[in-house]
């Protein structure tokens, strides 16, 4: 049976850790932690699950720092989560299967299933997400990207079926603050591209990403979430552009 690495990156997860770990039971090999200066009990968590934990001084950004994981797995495959999701037994017992029989497949993309405020979304342009987080070690890498980074497989792709749980917003302060935090790494990635921004962009951008989330995406079928959820993008969207405004006039974010 090939052997299953899975590899994290963290800082103050102690809120999420355990129980991400604890749905890896009977199917990792190996975990792996990076972490960057976590203050709570997340690398205590981290040891009670026998990981091997490294903790560098930097932080290089998002993609840089999963490479980093990366490096240390050992397994003949790797599934790379976040601390705030889940496998099912379902997708478990999924996983076991397609890496014990995927001759002519190096990566698997797994749906996800995120939890905003109170209920899991299944419109607004969430649901079907599939991930790419499965694959042959040697095979793929991540991107250097500060946010949003991607894996990128040299293989050939395929899909799993059973979802993994995102538990990514569980109240309204969660939302401001990563609102806040992957703006600013956003606006200033898009920056050193070259990308540039006027008010009026940044307004018209907020005003799309409202009305693609809440009508085009049929985030309305989410109920309440679903129109909070589209006013969050709408800020998200705004933000970034107004802060790539602010880096060309050399104004603090």
């Amino acid at each position: 049976m090939p052997t299953l690495s899975v590899i994290l990156i963290t800082r103050n997860e102690e809120a999420n850790l355990g129980d991400c770990l604890a749905s890896l039971e009977g199917i990792a090999q190996q975990i792996v932690v990076v972490d960057t200066n976590s203050s709570d009990r997340t690398l205590e968590i981290a040891k009670n699950h026998a990981a091997v934990i490294s903790s560098p001084p930097d932080w290089p950004g998002f993609g840089p720092q999963k490479n980093r994981a990366l490096d240390l797995a050992s397994g003949d495959w790797v599934l790379s989560l976040d601390a705030d999701e889940r496998l099912t037994p379902a997708l478990r017992a999924e996983i076991q299967r397609a890496i014990a029989h995927s001759a002519h497949v190096d990566c698997f993309a797994i749906p996800r299933l995120s939890w905003y405020c109170g209920r899991f979304i299944r419109h607004s342009g969430w649901s079907p997400d599939y991930v790419k987080r499965l694959f042959k070690r040697g095979t793929a890498r991540f991107s250097d990207d500060l946010v949003h980074e991607r894996l990128i497989p040299s293989g050939q792709v395929a899909r799993l079926e059973n979802p993994m749980l995102h538990f990514s917003f569980m109240n309204y302060s969660q939302v401001l603050q990563k609102i806040d935090r992957y703006s600013t790494a956003s606006a200033q990635q898009a920056f050193l591209r070259g990308k540039r921004s006027s008010p009026l962009k940044a307004i018209l951008h907020g005003a799309w990403a409202f009305f693609r989330t809440y009508f085009f995406r049929a985030g309305f079928l989410d109920g309440y979430q679903g129109l909070t959820l589209a006013i969050s993008n709408a800020e998200g969207s705004y933000y970034r552009y107004i802060k790539i405004w602010l880096l060309q006039n050399n104004q603090e974010l």
